[in-house]
């Protein structure tokens, strides 16, 4: 075996977005590793300054077609905050609706056509699809149904237009989310056959000591709410956040990428959130998953697909009591009052942590953004479990060692098309100097 070699994957696939892979071995020890992210930069931020508030949720809306929802809410509660709204106890029922909803579709996504196929020696949906047609079909009826649950809600299953600061646009009726339960019976029985599926993968034997960061409250499984929270003792509240955070610029990548002062690279996303939170999965969820002998923590980065597949069920039968129970707001909005100010926000989008901070002027116009995505935080933590694969890679030719160190980046989900807002500029020219 030949000990010093690279592995360069110019482009990695089965992910969301375009990023690269770099991996120098010398002498059987990885010597370097490199997580790029080359796609162009978005300039959202930039987009957003000088734009009205009731703009915002819109704009940010368009930073990815995945999870939109999660952009929507956590620029909404941000704002929120600085126009001294409380929302509806109603109003918050129904975001928690649509938000679980894209729970649904982006988890399957992941699970059936990004990452399982790792786990089988599969290369793409398709020919997992002819060696395991059934498990795919549910997989896409079940996608199909989270999609159904955002288009019901917001308008349309991508980018949808009813949310708003303050609430909706309009009342949703309770008549036009009760068709979602109409063939829930049949749902649930595929995210439970789903979730018994994964646990049944073959999956890589692989642990690494790492701080997972989540919300939680003691109320429930987290979604819109709670303090932010890790396994090793970080409790801060949302309004903190940033103070706790250094950032970081590689040469090779246009993401910015973030540590915790003083503590290091940390995880978020649902592996964090289930380690955090396992408590409050539903019984339902926590006996499936028991029952292969699996519990909370998981420490094993390959594991988050469990993870993924124990969120879909919990989030399927939260759906079902959520929209029984659901009942109309007097009013599909509240009006806040215009002043300056700063607020931030986090919500837990499907890939973990997603903060916002809007600094208002006294006229209502965004004057300063800052927006950090889970795949940005989770960065440094990807190049963490390549380090700690250096072992397992050097025993491997360099087919099986590329696979695996392409596996170890899926497992996270990166969306990659979402962290490439970050990009500070630097213009230099002969005559002067100056940064925008």
């Amino acid at each position: 075996m030949n000990t010093n070699r690279v592995i360069e994957v110019d482009y990695l696939a089965r992910v969301e977005g375009e990023g690269s892979l770099y991996l120098e071995i010398e002498n059987g020890k990885v010597l370097r590793v490199e997580v790029g992210i080359f796609e162009a930069p978005r300039f959202f931020e930039a987009f957003l300054n000088g734009r009205k508030y009731y703009e915002v949720p819109d704009i940010t809306a368009r930073i990815c077609g995945i999870c939109p929802v999660a952009y929507v809410m956590s620029s909404s509660k941000a704002l929120e905050k600085i126009l001294q709204i409380d929302v509806s106890d109603e109003v918050e029922q129904l975001r928690k609706i649509i938000y679980l909803g894209e729970w649904v579709e982006s988890h399957v996504l992941h699970v059936l056509m990004l990452h399982a196929p790792d786990f089988l020696g599969h290369d793409s949906l398709l020919s997992l699809a002819k060696e395991q047609p059934d498990i795919v079909r549910k997989g896409l009826v079940l996608k199909g149904w989270g999609n159904q649950v955002v288009r019901v809600v917001g308008g349309r299953s991508v980018h949808p237009v009813s949310c708003r600061v303050g609430g909706f646009h309009r009342v949703i009726r309770k008549e036009e989310l009760l068709p979602l339960t109409r063939d829930l019976r049949r749902v649930e029985g595929y995210a439970k056959e789903l979730l018994e599926w994964v646990l049944e993968l073959p999956i890589p034997d692989f642990k690494r000591d790492i701080e997972f960061l989540s919300l939680r409250n003691e109320e429930e499984y987290p979604v819109l709410h709670g303090r932010i929270v890790s396994n090793k003792g970080l409790n801060i509240h949302e309004d903190e956040f940033e103070e706790c955070l250094t950032t970081e610029q590689a040469r090779y990548s246009t993401s910015l990428r973030y540590r915790l002062k003083g503590r290091g690279p940390y995880v978020v996303g649902p592996l964090a959130r289930y380690n955090n939170n396992y408590d409050l999965l539903k019984p339902e969820v926590r006996e499936v998953v028991e029952s292969h002998g699996y519990k909370a923590p998981l420490s094993n980065s390959f594991q988050s697909i469990i993870a993924r597949a124990a969120e879909v069920y919990h989030a399927v039968l939260e759906l079902e009591e959520l929209i029984n129970n659901y009942r109309e707001p007097k009013q599909p909005y509240m009006e806040g009052m215009l002043c300056e100010g700063v607020g931030a926000a986090v919500t837990e989008a499907p890939r973990g942590l997603l903060y916002h901070r809007y600094t208002l002027s006294e006229k209502g116009y965004v004057v300063n953004v800052n927006i950090i995505p889970p795949t940005s935080q989770n960065l440094a933590s990807i190049e963490q479990d390549l380090l700690a694969l250096g072992d397992k890679l050097v025993t491997l030719d360099q087919t099986r060692a590329q696979w695996l160190a392409e596996q170890a980046v899926r497992n996270y989900d990166p969306c990659i098309s979402c962290a490439t807002h970050f990009l500070k500029l630097n213009y230099v020219s002969k005559e002067h100097r100056h940064t925008e």
